[in-house]
């Protein structure tokens, strides 16, 4: 007998869902429905609306008036004298429409955040669209190190004066690693728009800090805000200075983020399980990263030191900025030792400060030992000049035209109105002196004190306690006193609840008028200096053209203010008449035809044809920063036609490149091809 066939089991698996019938959505029901959306999405006051339609308008303006700018009109207000009125309108749009933003009941971060980018290329990105080259001669100087290490594999020998950076050489380094890495074959194709990429990454560091001080988005926007609206200093150029900044904001970060969360969490301990399972199904409420990020700073908090991953990121950024900067280590390790002066703080902070000083004194002993050791005496008196430091770099202002000494009193105001503002937001809320915000205040100020850093420290100092002089302004502007009241109950240092909105019409309208104010004074300092700091296609050929000559070659020139006057520094001398000082500058100003003569005749060891130098932005440099006399620029040049040792080489519209010809001196060897005469 044979067996029946299997029948197929026909069940259904209860695990499968039952098919559905496809429902065929109603045409008149889904219209209806995105008219809702967007009658909810539409403003509801005049605010919402100006806040919507501010941010395009102003881009739009901002676009439309790039093509209206005439470079040539650039006098002793810079940028500011060639830019059309329509360019104006946008920061002012931008201003209003963020004004309105923040006036929202609920801010929102992309509004926000939009509104501070648009602030950022307006003014950082204006230049590097406007300029045919690279700005500014010291981000020349820095490209042409770049090139130089590459070709020497490392560092470079026989570099003179500049074998400084021989011993700081991470930006350098870095940089060649990324030109080895993408195959390009300058730093030129993006160093043109590093002050916009500085400034865009900037924001990260930034929302990390303020996120720390304070949940109300109004309060972090708002110091976001006037961080950009009243960076003045211009530090973001193709620098080590900016890359350490950046590196330096991401460490002060970072710390004060810890310490934010330590507290956070010793508060909920304190107030018992119930605020504890209130902060566990707060980070639950922000998803599965929030809910890890706590439990991570749950695990760091039990251990009370930090974990080896974050500790070890901080380690690398401390590498970084000792290896790349002089100035910034110090800030770094004087900010962390007011913070590490909080009990409570210690366990964090002291780890961060021992790798500062650490690692500083490390590198400074064995790779910087030289600069140190031939600079330790001056580095020690003026630890004892803290008046002499603070006004450094003031002087000469006299001799300037009016322009100039009108953004310089700009520039001064700004930065006193900021700090004033800043003192008034932290007398005005109790809770902002517990959170960490005045010794990030104080701390550049000690630095101030002990030393003059070639008399930029002022300025320096400005920018190191900037970020967190704008969060307490910010506080002044839109915070809350009753926020302040109602949280007196909360644990020390945690930052309060937002709470209302940001004031009436007259609040808001006084807030507007100060941003414009404050903004108004950063494009002073921002843009002032644009005349001397924008080069020309045609300085740019006659620099390389001297770049081209000989080795052993020595190249004369009035100042230091060329596009790249430091290329083929290895192989080449370098005199600049107006790096002279005392009786030897007074006796350039007052007898420019024999000062040149002199310098002409002192003998070039390399045994190489010397060369002269004159430029567009050298004669600029003179007149704007009150170097020399008018007269003196004018009788040198005047000097250099005239001589009869001295022969035309190359010569343009704005540079003109003479060789000494004195066969005694071995200036005797022919000029490179390639010179151009008008």
């Amino acid at each position: 007998m044979t067996d029946a066939p299997e029948r197929e089991d026909v069940r259904p698996d209860p695990r499968t869902p039952a098919p559905r019938t496809p429902v065929h959505p109603d045409p008149a029901r889904r219209t209806a429905g995105l008219r809702a959306a967007l009658a909810a999405a539409a403003p509801t006051s005049p605010s919402g609306w100006v806040a919507l339609c501010a941010l395009p308008v102003a881009t739009a303006l901002w676009l439309a008036a790039l093509p209206g700018v005439r470079l040539s009109r650039m006098g002793d207000l810079g940028l500011l004298q060639a830019l059309p009125p329509l360019w104006y309108a946008a920061p002012v749009l931008l201003t209003v429409g963020f004004v309105a933003v923040l006036r929202a009941p609920v801010v929102r971060h992309r509004w926000a955040g939009a509104y501070v980018l648009a602030l950022i290329l307006v003014i950082h990105a204006t230049p590097s669209l406007l300029y045919p080259t690279l700005r500014y001669a010291w981000a020349w100087k820095h490209v042409a190190i770049i090139d130089t290490m590459l070709r020497h594999g490392g560092a470079v020998p026989g570099a003179g004066k500049l074998d400084v950076y021989n011993q700081w050489p991470g930006f350098f380094e870095f940089h060649a690693l990324v030109l080895r890495a993408t195959g390009l074959d300058s730093v030129l194709g993006y160093a043109s728009w590093y002050p916009v990429i500085t400034n865009v990454l900037l924001l990260g560091p930034l929302l990390l800090l303020y996120r720390s001080f304070t949940t109300d988005r109004r309060l972090i926007w708002g110091g976001i805000w006037l961080y950009y609206a009243t960076a003045w200093v211009g530090q973001d150029y193709f620098s080590p200075q900016a890359l350490a900044y950046l590196l330096h904001l991401t460490v002060i970060a970072l710390v004060v983020n810890r310490l934010a969360a330590r507290r956070r969490l010793a508060g909920a301990a304190a107030a018992g399980p119930v605020s504890a399972a209130g902060t566990a199904s707060a980070a639950g409420r922000a998803g599965p990263a929030g809910a890890r990020a706590l439990g991570s700073v749950l695990d760091a908090s039990a251990r009370a030191g930090w974990r080896a991953a974050p500790f070890a990121l901080l380690l690398v950024l401390i590498a970084a900025i000792v290896s790349s900067h002089q100035l910034t280590p110090v800030m770094l390790a004087a900010s962390l030792l007011l913070l590490a002066l909080g009990r409570r703080n210690r366990r964090t902070v002291l780890p961060v400060l021992a790798a500062v000083v650490g690692l500083t004194v490390l590198w400074d002993a064995t790779v910087a030992r030289p600069f140190v050791s031939a600079n330790l005496t001056g580095l020690i008196s003026a630890l004892g000049s803290p008046d002499h430091n603070a006004v450094a770099g003031l002087a000469r202002l006299g001799e300037a035209p009016f322009g100039q000494i009108l953004a310089s009193w700009a520039d001064r105001g700004l930065t006193a109105g900021v700090l004033l503002l800043a003192l008034a937001g932290a007398l005005r809320h109790r809770w902002v002196r517990r959170v960490g915000l005045l010794p990030l205040l104080a701390a550049p100020v000690l630095v101030l004190l002990a030393n003059a850093y070639d008399g930029e420290m002022l300025f320096r100092a400005y920018l190191f306690a900037l970020p967190a002089a704008a969060f307490l302004a910010a506080a002044l502007l839109w915070g809350h006193r009753a926020a302040t009241r109602a949280d007196d109950v909360l644990p020390p240092g945690t930052p309060p609840r937002p709470v209302g909105g940001p004031g009436g019409p007259l609040r808001t309208g006084v807030c507007a008028v100060l941003l414009l104010g404050l903004l108004t004074g950063t494009l002073f300092g921002y843009y002032s200096k644009e005349a001397m700091n924008y080069f020309t296609p045609q300085e740019v050929a006659a620099v390389r053209y001297v770049a081209g000559t000989p080795a052993g070659s020595r190249i004369i020139s009035l100042t230091a203010n060329e596009p790249g006057g430091e290329l083929n520094y290895d192989t080449h001398d370098r005199l600049v008449l107006g790096d002279s000082a005392g009786e030897d500058l007074r006796h350039l100003a007052a007898d420019p035809g024999d000062a040149l003569r002199g310098a002409l005749s002192v003998p070039n060891a390399a045994g190489g044809p010397t060369y002269l130098i004159l430029t567009r932005a050298q004669v600029l440099d003179c007149e704007l920063t009150g170097l020399l006399p008018a007269s003196a620029v004018q009788g040198l040049a005047a000097a250099a036609a005239a001589e009869p040792t001295l022969r035309r080489v190359y010569a343009n519209q704005d540079a003109v490149v003479y060789q000494y010809t004195d066969s005694d001196a071995g200036g005797g060897a022919a000029a490179p091809a390639g010179g151009s005469t008008p």
